[in-house]
């Protein structure tokens, strides 16, 4: 009998999952089910040039249209799964129809993390993940307009710099004492501080949301040290979710995500995930990553299609993404929650710089700001897992690939 693959979400894990599926030669039974009505694509533009106005949306598509016609992929788009049964091996969908599998893969994806505050559903006030998102976020940009960004993580500082891009004065409200001081630690967001507030962003830190204000439409963010501020528009990106309800209910294993093994199995048979929703368990690392990234999600994607095939391939990338806020491009490479020290080649100063966050003597992640060639040379060193002599790792004429060559020492 023919095989029948179901892929559950749409974006660029899915996607890229059928994409991967028949270019290895998969002859089967493949449907593709996605809650968004849109064709595949990749976010990374919607805070960026999508966001601006510089590219169109056919350039985010992960494949054109005739793609998925000519490869006989069965496409159910603005179409929502309700539910797995995992024992029949069926996928129910919301409209009632039932999609019977022998593999499926859950690439659900996330969400945007929301709380009770309120006033948050007035008009004018936006989150963004998704496309239309990104489109409702960009008809409200005019110069000389005023704009409060709340959070000032990756999401928040990309939308805070095409903002001011475009002529939006913006007020961003951070609990930190700096952006991404948790990922970066505070002398890497003292840096990114002092790119916004070259560009005019007038930085709140230290506070936090506490309700929107307005007549009909949003006029005021007010924040928990007793700030009013007064906008136009709002965006409010305070993190994402996994989107982990449909695996639960169908006895599948989640903490922080749907876990998976390295070959990206759950632990039902013939059930896998991959992207955004998969709490992996990572080869290099030996422990549990959930990454939200561009290239995890691409690669994870491909990587599960393999597997599904039963080609046996561990998943074992090091992860790496980029953010480019105003003229500068930021780059990161490796996994870390926490370290021991940052060390840093180059100048935090002159804002050109690699800092390496190092723990037990081993370099965990590397950070780039406008050097991102060399993060490439420094992923050996991080998949090495070897100490390494942080004198040498500080001297510039030391080549990042032969330090990892002699073992960092």
């Amino acid at each position: 009998m023919t095989e029948r693959f179901v892929i559950v979400g749409a974006a660029l894990t899915g996607g890229t999952a059928a994409a991967t599926l028949r270019n290895e030669g998969f002859e089967g039974s493949l449907t593709l089910i996605g809650s968004e009505p849109h064709l595949p694509y990749e976010r990374p533009p919607l805070s960026k040039s999508f966001l601006r106005g510089e590219t169109p949306f056919e350039d985010a598509l992960v494949q054109s249209e005739s793609f998925y016609g000519s490869n006989d992929i069965d496409l159910r788009l603005g179409q929502v799964a309700s539910a797995v049964d995992t024992t029949r091996k069926v996928v129910s969908l919301e409209g009632g129809d039932q999609v019977p599998f022998d593999r499926l893969l859950l690439a659900t994806g996330a969400r945007n993390r929301r709380f009770p505050i309120p006033g948050l559903d007035l008009p004018g006030v936006h989150a963004l993940r998704t496309v239309d998102e990104a489109e409702a976020l960009r008809s409200e940009i005019a110069p000389g307009k005023r704009a409060v960004v709340v959070g000032m993580g990756f999401i928040g500082s990309e939308v805070t710099a095409s903002l001011r891009q475009r002529g939006v004065e913006v007020t961003a409200v951070d609990g930190g004492t700096v952006p991404l001081e948790r990922v970066m630690g505070p002398e890497v967001g003292a840096v990114l501080a002092g790119i916004h507030r070259d560009q005019g962003v007038e930085l709140l830190f230290g506070d936090q949301l506490s309700a929107l204000e307005g007549d009909g439409r949003v006029e005021k963010v007010l924040t928990r040290e007793g700030r009013r501020l007064e906008c136009d528009f709002a965006v409010v990106g305070v993190g994402v979710q996994p989107v982990t309800e449909l695996a639960s209910a169908a006895g599948i294993d989640v903490d922080n995500g749907i876990l998976v093994d390295e070959l990206c199995r759950t632990n039902v048979p013939s059930v896998y995930a991959a992207g955004d929703v998969a709490n992996h368990q990572h080869p290099v690392f030996r422990r549990r990553i959930r990454t939200e990234h561009w290239q995890n999600a691409r690669r994870q994607g491909r990587n599960a299609a393999l597997n599904m095939l039963g080609k046996g391939v561990p998943y074992d990338e090091i992860h790496w993404f980029w953010s480019d806020q105003y003229e500068h491009n930021l780059q990161y490479a490796g996994f870390h929650t926490e370290w021991d020290e940052i060390v840093v080649r180059g100048s935090l100063e002159a804002r050109s710089f690699l800092a390496f966050y190092v723990k037990d003597g081993i370099v965990q992640a590397v950070v780039a700001v406008d050097r991102g060639r060399e993060v490439t040379r420094a992923i050996p060193l991080i998949r090495g897992r070897r100490p390494v002599d942080e004198k040498k790792l500080r001297d510039e004429t030391i080549d990042l690939q032969a330090l990892a060559g002699t073992g960092g020492t």
